[in-house]
């Protein structure tokens, strides 16, 4: 933080009343990322954290940056910034109307850990069975073109043991519930679309699902399964 050191004398408060604005939005990432399953956090809630007390335009910028290098530096955190992606239906028949909407900017943690410290100390155990039912699901609509109705999803899901009725599933509990969650994480995003037979709901990847490392951790599953199994997803159905 030693280059934004030298723009400190802008914000007219002391060190110290810096220093604890960063350390509330440490704070504040930290627990609400704990509390919320991995949830992304909007960008206008740490603002919210800086302004309630200060009126600088400027300083919630610097906090947030400063938050950034804290996490780095202490915690071994990306703190990354999403842009929220919108479904292919909205950008195709909604573009001319939209595209002038900034969609708000969110963030989550990403552990730059090397994987094998990173399972060893910091990985929870007891949450194994999300993380594969995530890339599951991410997989089975990537191998779909990115995109599957609702049905065709819970189709495959079932041929693995998971039904969309069950709320009392072993491992995963509600399983509609489970599925929603990789939405609200934004692995997923769902699309509503009007057709010859009605509405039908799609899911469709996300921004989490297309970020750079997650993608390539997706393929190497896939690769693995396909290479194990010989079992890929039936393409057509995803039509």
């Amino acid at each position: 933080m030693a280059s934004g050191a030298q723009d400190f004398s802008q914000f007219d408060i002391s060190k110290e009343e810096l220093d604890k604005l960063v350390a509330e939005v440490v704070r504040y990432v930290v627990f609400k990322t704990h509390q919320n399953s991995g949830c992304p956090i909007k960008r206008e809630e740490l603002v919210q954290l800086v302004t309630k007390n200060y009126s600088q335009r400027a300083l919630p910028a610097y906090v947030i940056n400063a938050a950034k290098e804290k996490l780095s530096s202490a915690f071994g955190y990306e703190l990354r910034e999403l842009q929220r992606s919108r479904p292919s239906s909205t950008n195709q028949g909604r573009s001319s109307q939209q595209n002038g909407a900034t969609d708000a900017k969110s963030y989550v943690l990403i552990s730059q850990l090397p994987a094998e410290v990173y399972k060893k100390y910091v990985e929870d155990v007891n949450m194994a069975h999300l993380t594969g039912f995530t890339f599951v699901v991410i997989s089975i609509v990537h191998l779909a073109g990115g995109k599957i109705p609702e049905e065709t999803l819970w189709r495959q899901l079932r041929r693995m043991g998971l039904c969309e009725t069950d709320e009392n599933h072993p491992v995963l509990g509600n399983s509609k519930q489970a599925l929603e969650t990789l939405v609200q994480q934004r692995y997923l995003q769902k699309d509503r679309v009007n057709g010859p037979e009605g509405n039908t709901l799609f899911y469709e990847l996300a921004e989490r699902a297309l970020d750079g490392s997650v993608s390539e951790k997706m393929k190497e599953y896939i690769s693995e399964i396909v290479n194990k199994d010989g079992v890929p997803v039936d393409a057509d159905e995803a039509d």
